[in-house]
């Protein structure tokens, strides 16, 4: 995803050529790149660490279940060597150009520490968390806490499992690091470097001790599965390394507060674009097929995913190129089939001004902090509060000792609310991506699309400039979705 400040409010889509995409996904001589190499049929061929050597590349990862390997070369030369496989469907570089996580700090020029008074019996700052009185997730959890034996796989940069309000629901066995492509179990390598992916665990599953804040389910297990480095970045080989780690590993739901790099909307008409879908797309299927649910958070860009037309923010991390669009280049994941897409709202019950959606993308919406429209008494910064690095800096926070939260905003808040919902189903023992997803949107608290938007009218589309316009009805709309998900009736309260 794209830098802190940008990915809350930014989106990055497709160039507007096939020479310039073609120019920024070609490695120059000398230069270490890593490749995805995609296969004709979903197996790689027993051959295929030869025939990537002798193109000039070595083979770091190897997924035969969907025939996608991740190799990595300093040739110039490289992709076109391999193409000349005829097994090979697709070749794409992905380093050198990523978006990059951009949540929670629009805006945030002064910090901030805040302290509350604990209601008895309550965790010391539960009275902060307005977004989870919205979904009834109290009600909900003294019905069904969730179980141990059920575990979200966390797609972020990782968990800081040291955290008081985590260290006791982190699975240590099922927790890895994915940054290079490659399975890393070791502690340090899947410990959060950035912040993001222990704010997310915290909404999912923070532990009810008596201390900070608690989660949606606290008594499931959460694991790490780093895909987002320390600059916020989630390279393709991450993201497929992830999915096949969830869907080997008994990893019953996965959050994912992010969009794939290297471009916010891939291009199935572009090759290089079109191999990288086509991987995430695979292991997501792989994952989904093995009994994981799938959530994602819609983005941040105020964009109609449903239908783009401009793309002026990609690729990120060098010089962005404006480029049209279509409804053939898609967000991955949660333009993938069979994700619940999440879009976010504000304690008002409106629509985030930064939130995107769409129709058939938007499943669900959940709080994900508004700080311009939306702040209210219960949420006096409009943003949702959660667990944070002691050792990473935080804009506006509240200390308890050491031990830090922090508040931010974005989709990437949202998400974690309904993975949190999901668990706590899949805790009841309805088990299958299909019937989670249909409990989830069905006991949803329909919204109706507002009858007047132009609050919004300061918020048009980050890529292309088009205002805000809701589409659908009250059973189901482009904004909200089936409605705003509501834990205790998802439990059957």
């Amino acid at each position: 995803m794209r830098r802190i400040r940008r990915l809350l409010m930014a989106g990055s889509l497709l160039l507007a050529s096939a020479p310039i995409v073609a120019a920024v996904q070609t490695a120059h001589a000398g230069t270490q790149q890593t490749y995805l190499v995609v296969y004709s049929q979903q197996a790689v061929p027993a051959g295929a660490p030869a025939t990537i050597s002798s193109a000039g590349g070595t083979l770091v990862a190897s997924y035969g279940a969907i025939g996608v390997a991740v190799a990595r070369s300093d040739s110039s030369a490289f992709r076109d060597n391999v193409m000349k496989d005829s097994k090979v469907e697709g070749v794409a570089a992905t380093g050198g150009f990523a978006t990059q996580l951009n949540d929670g700090v629009v805006g945030d020029t002064t910090t901030s520490t805040d302290t509350a008074t604990p209601a008895p019996g309550n965790d010391t700052l539960s009275s902060l968390q307005w977004d989870m009185d919205q979904i009834n997730a109290p009600a909900a959890r003294a019905i069904n806490g969730g179980s141990p034996s059920v575990t979200v796989g966390d797609i972020d940069t990782g968990i800081d499992y040291t955290h008081p309000d985590l260290a006791a629901n982190v699975d240590f066995g099922k927790s890895v690091s994915c940054i290079g492509g490659v399975q890393d179990t070791t502690p340090a390598a899947w410990k959060d470097d950035h912040g993001h992916g222990t704010h997310t665990a915290g909404t999912i599953a923070a532990a009810k001790n008596g201390i900070g804040i608690v989660g949606v389910a606290p008594n499931v297990k959460i694991a790490a599965i780093k895909a987002g480095n320390a600059d916020g970045f989630f390279f393709p080989e991450a993201v497929v390394c992830a999915f096949m780690w969830a869907g080997t590993h008994n990893i019953q739901v996965t959050n994912n507060s992010y969009f794939a790099d290297p471009w916010l909307f891939n291009c199935k008409n572009d090759p290089g674009q079109r191999a990288i879908w086509n991987a995430e797309r695979r292991a997501i299927k792989f994952a989904q097929q093995s009994g994981t649910v799938v959530v994602a958070a819609i983005g941040n860009q105020a964009d109609d995913v449903a239908h783009p037309t401009q793309d002026a923010t990609s690729p990120d991390d060098t010089i962005p190129v404006e480029r049209r669009v279509t409804n053939a280049c898609a967000v991955v994941p949660v333009e993938v089939p069979g994700v619940i897409g999440v879009s976010g709202d504000g304690n008002k019950l409106m629509k985030s001004f930064f939130s995107s959606y769409g129709v058939g993308s938007t499943q669900v919406v959940a709080p994900s902090g508004d700080s311009i429209l939306q702040v209210t008494a219960a949420a006096p910064n409009g943003r949702v509060l959660s667990t944070w690095p002691s050792y990473r800096p935080c804009t506006r926070k509240v200390t308890e000792g050491t031990t830090v939260y922090c508040y931010l905003q974005g989709t990437s808040m949202a998400s974690p609310h309904v993975a949190g919902v999901a668990a706590l189903i899949v805790s009841m023992g309805i088990t299958s991506p299909g019937a989670v997803t249909a409990r989830i949107n069905n006991t949803a608290d329909p919204m109706a699309c507002p009858t007047d938007v132009s609050v919004y009218a300061p918020f048009p589309a980050t890529d292309n400039g088009a205002p805000q316009t809701c589409q659908g009805g009250i059973g189901y709309n482009s904004w909200f979705g089936h409605g705003q998900v509501n834990a205790l009736k998802a439990v059957g309260g």
